[in-house]
């Protein structure tokens, strides 16, 4: 059965090139937002939290502050409304998956930036 739904989604889906990323680095995703007829792109610029899944099914949740207030973002990877996707800094974390960093604020808050 694994095999079926592997061949299917190999030959009908079509798969969307991004870049690699990660948890801990800052990126910038392009998406497209229709309202009634009209269609315009909004960007949504923030940390990686964590990337979940593989294949077809992989997602990936990104964290902002808006104001005080942090704002978390799930997108799939195979969203049809997803443009682009930029990575704006790479960082250094040591965990795959940084769910504390809903709790830090200030000078905590910030991620160590990887050199390129």
């Amino acid at each position: 059965m694994e095999a079926l739904i592997k061949f299917v989604q190999d030959e009908f889906v079509t798969k969307k090139e991004f870049p690699e990323f990660g948890a801990g680095d800052t990126i910038t995703v392009y998406y497209e937002i229709r309202e009634g007829e009209k269609t315009r792109t909004q960007f949504f610029r923030g940390v990686v939290i964590q990337v979940k899944g593989s294949g077809i099914t992989k997602t990936f949740t990104i964290r902002k502050m808006s104001g005080t207030v942090g704002v978390e973002r799930i997108f799939p990877i195979n969203m049809p409304a997803l443009q682009k996707v930029e990575i704006n800094k790479k960082g250094s974390v040591r965990r795959a998956r940084i769910y504390y960093f809903r709790g830090l604020t200030g000078k905590k808050a910030r991620i160590k930036e990887k050199r390129m």
